[in-house]
């Protein structure tokens, strides 16, 4: 899950909107403290939504709510079809469902490719599980798709708009996504995540973000899916799954 959440954040950032207001309300490039304080935040918040009660389900939305209100303001410079100065707001209902998409999108393609394969019927609950969320964050009710052709549906037609499309702010930003430690293993652990990151991005957006992509690459990204899907197949439930998903109570569980 958390390769998808490399994926839909580049997907996420790939709309310049998206970008500024990451770019200019976060602590992106706060350095390896602030990268693990975030990460920290943002899995306590998912596994609230997905399995925890009500009380701990409204928490975590109202803090995200108190996040989103202060994130607003302008396009600093012209990127893809907006123009300098275009406003941003994160409780744009329009953004909200990219984000929203993205991040479906990805977790159910990296599981497929890791975990297991699902069926028609399961991706369409996954995307009617989660639609939830989103329409509490803000998301209009009708917008969100609620079933896996829809969602898809959605995604080709934002590609085809022109409104999904990398600029310096969201290459800035990738390059700190994909560089979360400092020192010795620095480079080893770019280079994994760079390479894991663009093999997983669709043609054009990977070609946009500048990564490089050859015969070679493609082997070695298929080399380091195979290892991990190997790894992760054999661990046993109380390694490979959260510890809130082994709980009794985890039926009550929703997609995130």
């Amino acid at each position: 899950m958390l390769l998808g959440w490399v994926r839909a954040i580049l997907l996420q950032l790939a709309h310049p909107l998206v970008a500024a207001g990451v770019a200019e309300h976060s602590s992106f490039r706060g350095g390896t403290a602030a990268t693990f304080a975030r990460l920290h935040h943002t899995v306590g918040a998912m596994l609230a939504l997905t399995f925890g009660g009500e009380a701990e389900r409204e928490q975590a939305l109202d803090a995200i709510r108190a996040i989103h209100r202060r994130v607003h303001g302008t396009l600093p410079a012209a990127c893809g079809p907006f123009p300098a100065g275009a406003p941003y707001s994160a409780e744009d209902p329009d953004l909200l469902l990219w984000v929203h998409a993205t991040l479906v999108d990805s977790i159910v393609r990296i599981y497929e490719q890791l975990v297991t394969p699902l069926s028609e019927a399961e991706r369409d609950q996954y995307c009617a599980d989660s639609a939830g969320v989103a329409i509490a964050l803000g998301a209009r009710s009708t917008d969100v798709p609620v079933d896996w052709r829809a969602l898809q549906e959605y995604v080709d037609a934002e590609f085809a708009s022109g409104s999904i499309a990398p600029g310096d702010q969201a290459r800035a930003l990738a390059a700190a996504l994909l560089s979360p430690v400092r020192g010795p293993i620095a480079a080893p652990v770019t280079a994994i995540l760079t390479l894991v990151a663009a093999g997983l991005l669709p043609e054009r957006i990977r070609h946009e973000y500048g990564f490089s992509w050859n015969r070679r690459q493609r082997r070695l990204f298929d080399g380091v899916m195979t290892v991990v899907q190997i790894v992760r197949r054999g661990l046993p439930r109380r390694v490979a799954w959260w510890p809130e998903a082994r709980s009794p109570s985890s039926a009550r569980g929703r997609a995130p």
